[in-house]
Formats: C-alpha cells, sequence, structure tokens
C-alpha cells in the first residue's frame, strides 16, 4: 500500500467517524429522518450539479442504475436513517462501536450465506471482533443504554453489511472525477426520496435552530457526506474493497475519541478494551481475506 493510499484511508477514516458525533447534536435540535433527507438532497443537488459541469453524463448501464439504488437506499436511507434515529437515544461512542462492526457482519454473512471459506485468523478475528462488541454492548445496556437506540444501530450496520455484499461498482465504465461525482450525488438523491416518504409518513416535525445544529448540519453536507464518500470510492478503485476495508478497524478508536472531546462523552474501561477488541477483530479478518 503506497504512502497516497495510507493518507486517503486515514482521514477516511477520520471523517467517516466524525460523522456519528455530529449527528448527535443534528438529532438533539432536529426530526432526525427530515433532517438526513435535507442532507442528502443538498449533498446530492451539489455534487451532480458540480458533475455535471465537469462533463459527466446519464449514461449509466442498467447494473450501475441498480447499484445506485441499491446503495442510496441500504446505505444511505438504511444504515444512516436507523443510526440518525438511534442517537435520539444513545450516545455517539456506543454508535460508532456498532457501526464498527460492520466488516465483521460482511465476512460471516459471506461465510453463512455464499460459502466463502476463512481463514483461521479470519474466524479467530470475527470471534473476537463480535465478542468485543458483545462486550461494549451488555455493559452499556446494564448501565442504562437504550435497548430500542442500541437495536436500531444493528439494524443500521446489517443494512450497510448487505449493501456491502451486493453492491456492484457504479463507476467502473466511467472513469474521471466528474462521473464517480455523478454516481455519489445519485445514490444520495436516492436515499434522500426514501426517507423524506419516510419522514413524511412516521415523524412529527421538530426543530429548534441553533448555532451548533447549522454548523453540525454544514460539516455533515461536506465533509462525511461528499468527501469522505469520494475518498471511499476512490481508495477502493486504487487499492481494492478488501484492502480499503482494513481502515474501518480505526472507525472505533476514532469515534469514541471524537464523541468524548466533542460531545463529553465519557468513556468506560469496557468500552476502550471493547473497542481495541473489535479493532484487532476487524484487522484479522481483512488480513485474512487479502489475495496471496
Amino acid at each position: 500500500m503506497d504512502l497516497r493510499a495510507l493518507s486517503m484511508g486515514l482521514i477516511f477514516a477520520l471523517m467517516w467517524s466524525s460523522a456519528f458525533a455530529t449527528a448527535r447534536i443534528i438529532v438533539a435540535d432536529a426530526a432526525p429522518l427530515a433532517a438526513l433527507a435535507l442532507r442528502f438532497a443538498i449533498s446530492g443537488g451539489l455534487a451532480i450539479g458540480v458533475a455535471l459541469a465537469l462533463g459527466a453524463r446519464f449514461d449509466l448501464t442498467r447494473a450501475q442504475w441498480r447499484s445506485v439504488a441499491a446503495f442510496g437506499l441500504l446505505q444511505n436511507a438504511a444504515y444512516l436513517g436507523l443510526n440518525f434515529v438511534a442517537m435520539q437515544w444513545v450516545e455517539a461512542s456506543l454508535a460508532v462501536i456498532i457501526a464498527a462492526s460492520m466488516p465483521l457482519m460482511v465476512a460471516a454473512l459471506s461465510w453463512a450465506l455464499r460459502g466463502e471459506r476463512l481463514p483461521p485468523l479470519g474466524l479467530a478475528g470475527l470471534i473476537a471482533g463480535f465478542a468485543g462488541t458483545a462486550l461494549i454492548m451488555g455493559t452499556r445496556l446494564s448501565g442504562g443504554a437504550d435497548p430500542l437506540g442500541t437495536a436500531l444501530c444493528l439494524m443500521g450496520a446489517l443494512a450497510l453489511a448487505i449493501a456491502t455484499l451486493t453492491l456492484r461498482s457504479a463507476s467502473g465504465a466511467q472513469g474521471g472525477f466528474g462521473p464517480l461525482l455523478l454516481i455519489v450525488g445519485l445514490q444520495m438523491l436516492a436515499g434522500s426520496a426514501a426517507l423524506a416518504g419516510i419522514a413524511a409518513l412516521t415523524e412529527p416535525f421538530r426543530l429548534t435552530p441553533t448555532l451548533p445544529l447549522a454548523l453540525a448540519f454544514a460539516y455533515q453536507i461536506f465533509i462525511p457526506g461528499l468527501a469522505a464518500t469520494l475518498i471511499w470510492f476512490a481508495l477502493v478503485r486504487r487499492i481494492g474493497a478488501t484492502r480499503a476495508a482494513t481502515f474501518h478497524f480505526l472507525n472505533p478508536a476514532f469515534g469514541t475519541a471524537i464523541a468524548a472531546l466533542l460531545l463529553g462523552e465519557s468513556l468506560r474501561g469496557t468500552d476502550i478494551v471493547g473497542a481495541a477488541i473489535v479493532a484487532a477483530g476487524i484487522l484479522a479478518v481483512q488480513v485474512s481475506r487479502r489475495p496471496v
């Protein structure tokens, strides 16, 4: 892995991890699904506008359109929507650790549904990773963490794992920054449309205009929303999905640290131990799956 890929991966992990703490700021003052739908509408519109200005065209294949829809619905609507709702009741540090278990879920589903073999190192990492997640969740739940919010975080991570398994690269037939930006924008609009419909049917309107809300909302549009997604796609195209996924092992450490600094969330000894176990498990699974 070259220095540029390493830098991209570290920046992606930091940006992605920061989304949880800023999301908790947003849901404190706004209805979660409506706020997320609006965020995706703005981010998607900006991305598509810039992409078209750079010469991108809507000439995607049928398979690419399916990938756009699947990724938009499973990641943007289901994964992030469930996490936004959950963070009305659970701390960002718990949400980011549960979300970080996604690569473990991908490995487990690949083994269960596709018969993909895991070497002994990968199997040990899978068991350790889930054990670390269970340690944190069990301690938090016994300490008063909301069970519904915790369950929603788990469902969100599962949705992202399914998206990762079913997604076929939607950017392979088109090269360059413009077409990639177009794909990202279309995925966001797909998620926005789904979330807006659900919010209209199920969610009471709630908005308290505050400076923290405005800053967190703007940050989510440009950093986790646009920049992190673009870096992720570029990283996957540069080093492959398996190697790129190793950077997820940094999310528990980055996410809990950001939540502590930004929100003042307290960290327990079991959080630190569990996050370290999860990170080691993810790393072991990903390393074991690398092509020899």
